[in-house]
C-alpha cells in the first residue's frame, strides 16, 4: 500500500479527521519519512497541516523542546500525531509530551512511538477502509462479551499463570474511540484494552515474544508479581534483564500493573518493533506503569512497559461468579 494512503485511512477511520480541521504532526528526524507520509495524507484529506520537526538533541531526551511547547500552547490544533524513535529509555519523555497535549481543551492524538515506514506499506497500518471496519467490528464483539467482567486469569503453555481484577474498569479499543471520553491512542491500532486494578496482579508472567520499547526477544522473561507489583525478574539474557529492570525502576509505581490487552490486527508482524508486535492477533500483553488515561486508572508512573505473551488462554469471571473462556491458546472464542 502507498504510505500516504495508509496515513489518510488512519486519520479518517481512527482519528475521524474531517476536511478543514487542523493537525499538528510532531516528528523526530529519524522518523521524518513517516512524518512526511502523514503530512501528505492529511493534506489529501483537506486538513490544515503543520509539520514540527524536533531538533537533534541528547542521546536520551527528557525535556520537552520549545517548538513542541509552542505548537501545543497555541491551542489551535484539533488533531496531533506524535512520531518518535523507539527507546524504552525515552518513555518518560513521550509520557510528558502526551500529558502536555492532554491539557488542550479539545484534541485527538495519534501517538506513534517507533513507527516505521514499512508499517504503512506492508504492516499493521497498511489497512484499507474495509480492513479498518473489520478490525473495529471484531473489537466491538469482544468488548460486548467482556461487559461486567470482574476477574481475569491468563495461562499459556510457556508457564504464564496470572490473575487480576478488572472490577469497575471498562474495556476499550484503540481501533475506534469515543472521542468525548478518550483523547488519544497508538497508531497502528488493533487492541482491546483495560487498566486492571493496580494492586490485584498475582502469579507468574512469562513474556516470550517481545518487550515494549525493546522489540522481539530471543530469551523468555519471567516476572513474578504479588499484589499488583512485579517483585522478581528472570532472564538468561542479562543485557535484556538489565534494560527491563532499569526501565521499571524510574519511580515507585513503575512496577505496578497498568494494562492488559488483546491483539487483533491480522496484518501486524511480530518481527517489527513493539508498537506493531503488541497488535499481533492471537496474543495478549500485560504492561507495568502509567495508566491514568485509562478508565479508572490510577498508576501515575512516568513510564510504561509492555510484555507480550504467546498462545494465551483467557478465562473471565463476572460479578455473579459466571465463568467463560474468551480466548483459548490464542484463538478468540
Amino acid at each position: 500500500m502507498q504510505a500516504s494512503v495508509a496515513t489518510k485511512n488512519a486519520l479518517k477511520y481512527v482519528l475521524e479527521a474531517i476536511p478543514n480541521e487542523r493537525v499538528a504532526i510532531i516528528v523526530d528526524e529519524p522518523s521524518l519519512p513517516v512524518g512526511d507520509a502523514f503530512a501528505e495524507g492529511a493534506l489529501d484529506l483537506g486538513l490544515w497541516t503543520r509539520l514540527v520537526i524536533l531538533r537533534p538533541g541528547k542521546d536520551v531526551r527528557r525535556e520537552i523542546p520549545p517548538e513542541v511547547s509552542d505548537v501545543v500552547a497555541t491551542g489551535s490544533s484539533d488533531l496531533f500525531v506524535t512520531i518518535f524513535r523507539e527507546s524504552e529509555r525515552e518513555t518518560p519523555f513521550r509520557v510528558r509530551i502526551t500529558d502536555l497535549i492532554h491539557r488542550c481543551r479539545k484534541y485527538r492524538l495519534g501517538h506513534c512511538p517507533g513507527i516505521t515506514l514499512d508499517m504503512l506499506t506492508e504492516g499493521a497500518l497498511a489497512l484499507s477502509a474495509e480492513e479498518h471496519r473489520g478490525i473495529q467490528s471484531s473489537a466491538q464483539r469482544l468488548m460486548a462479551k467482556l461487559v461486567g467482567a470482574k476477574d481475569i486469569r491468563v495461562t499459556s503453555p510457556n508457564g504464564t499463570d496470572i490473575s487480576f481484577s478488572v472490577a469497575g474498569r471498562e474495556f476499550f479499543t484503540d481501533t475506534r474511540f469515543d472521542w468525548k471520553t478518550y483523547k488519544w491512542g497508538n497508531l497502528p491500532t488493533g487492541e482491546v484494552i483495560v487498566g486492571p486494578v493496580e494492586t490485584s496482579l498475582n502469579g507468574t508472567l512469562v513474556c516470550d515474544l517481545a518487550v515494549g520499547g525493546i522489540g522481539p526477544i530471543s530469551s523468555p522473561v519471567r516476572i513474578a508479581a504479588k499484589d499488583g507489583r512485579a517483585v522478581r525478574f528472570e532472564c538468561s539474557d542479562k543485557n535484556l534483564l538489565k534494560r527491563i529492570e532499569s526501565a521499571l525502576s524510574v519511580d515507585g509505581m513503575a512496577r505496578y500493573v497498568g494494562e492488559f490487552a488483546f491483539g487483533l490486527n491480522k496484518k501486524a508482524r511480530l518481527s517489527a518493533n513493539f508498537l506493531e508486535a503488541e497488535k499481533v492477533g492471537s496474543t495478549v500483553h500485560v504492561a507495568f506503569g502509567h495508566n491514568t488515561d485509562y478508565p479508572g486508572g490510577t498508576n501515575n508512573s512516568a513510564t510504561h512497559m509492555d510484555f507480550l505473551i504467546s498462545k494465551p488462554t483467557v478465562e473471565v469471571t463476572d460479578a455473579k461468579g459466571n465463568r467463560f473462556v474468551a480466548m483459548k491458546e490464542g484463538t478468540l472464542l
